[in-house]
Parts: C-alpha cells; sequence; structure tokens
C-alpha cells in the first residue's frame, strides 16, 4: 500500500464533480486500499479521491474512533444519499484538505447511502451522528464541495487565505 499525497485548498481539482466509476478493476480495488492507508496516515476519519487529484467517485471512511474500537473501514464507489432525516445535526467538521481548520456546519443526522464496494457488490446503510456527517462530508467532495462552502463568504475568504499562505509555506520548505 502505498500513502499519497492529500491536496490542499485552494486547488481547482477539488472543485470539479467526479466522474463515476463503470467498472471496478484491480486498480481501483488498490486505490481504496491506498486512500485507506492515506486516510489513517493523516490521520483522518474520510478521504474522497479528489483530495488525491483523481476525478474518481470513491470514498473511503472510518469513523471507529474511541478507544479499543476495532477499525470499520468503508470503500464506497459512486456512493449516493438515497434518503435523508428532517433532523438536522450541527458538527464540528475538518477536513485533510484544509488542515488544522474546523467550523460548525448543519447536515442532516441521518441518511441512508447506496454505493458499490470493492468486490462489485450493491451496498447500502443507513449512517447516523458522527458517521452520517462524514459519509455526507465525503460526497461532498465527489461533487466539488468542500466544507467551507457551508460558511459565510467572509469566513470562507479568510479560510482560503489562510490555506494560500499554508501552500506558500510548504512549497518554501521543500524547495
Amino acid at each position: 500500500m502505498t500513502i499519497k499525497p492529500i491536496l490542499i485548498h485552494p486547488d481547482p481539482r477539488l472543485k470539479k464533480v467526479a466522474e463515476p466509476v463503470a467498472e471496478i478493476d484491480e486498480a481501483l480495488q488498490r486505490l481504496a486500499e491506498d486512500m485507506l492507508e492515506t486516510m489513517y496516515d493523516a490521520p483522518g476519519i474520510g478521504l474522497a479521491a479528489p483530495q488525491l487529484g483523481l476525478s474518481t467517485r470513491l470514498l473511503v471512511m472510518d469513523c471507529a474512533k474511541d478507544e479499543g474500537a476495532r477499525p470499520h473501514p468503508y470503500a464506497m464507489f459512486n456512493p449516493e444519499v438515497v434518503w435523508q432525516s428532517d433532523d438536522i445535526n450541527v458538527h464540528e467538521e475538518g477536513c485533510l484538505s484544509i488542515p488544522e481548520t474546523f467550523a460548525e456546519v448543519t447536515r442532516p443526522a441521518e441518511v441512508v447511502v447506496r454505493w458499490t464496494d470493492p468486490s462489485g457488490e450493491a451496498m447500502e446503510d443507513r449512517f447516523k451522528g458522527l458517521w452520517a456527517t462524514c459519509v455526507q462530508h465525503e460526497i461532498d467532495h465527489l461533487e466539488g464541495k468542500l466544507f467551507i462552502d457551508y460558511l459565510k463568504p467572509l469566513k470562507r475568504q479568510l479560510i482560503t487565505r489562510k490555506m494560500q499562505k499554508l501552500k506558500r509555506e510548504r512549497a518554501r520548505a521543500a524547495s
């Protein structure tokens, strides 16, 4: 497995709608494994292919964070929300593409998601709480949407400037 570099906002590839996966082959199965490895290494609880610069409708997530909890990874190809609750949940979200930045985002408290797993099997599950927030956040990435897009314009601009500065500092340090 390979840990891949994660794009940092602003990057135009993060704003593009990802292409559907027609057929899951060994390369895509390997990509899902690499994405899980990259997510765990970051460390994070979710990662979408566009965050690696890939226009592929694939996300991975694992919100089992409690002390001693066994990992419960998901790899979802072509995920879609097929039902959402009227109840809402406000959760402080962060993003591996917007490091060290958090903001409260309001989303449906529960969702039912349909997807294809790495073996090609059709799946459907209901997610609540942090799991619901995470899967919606990652599906947003597949639609070219970031969690900061839910914020007021001024706050979004401040975060974008902070990320531009971070990218400049990282580029200087690398050269």
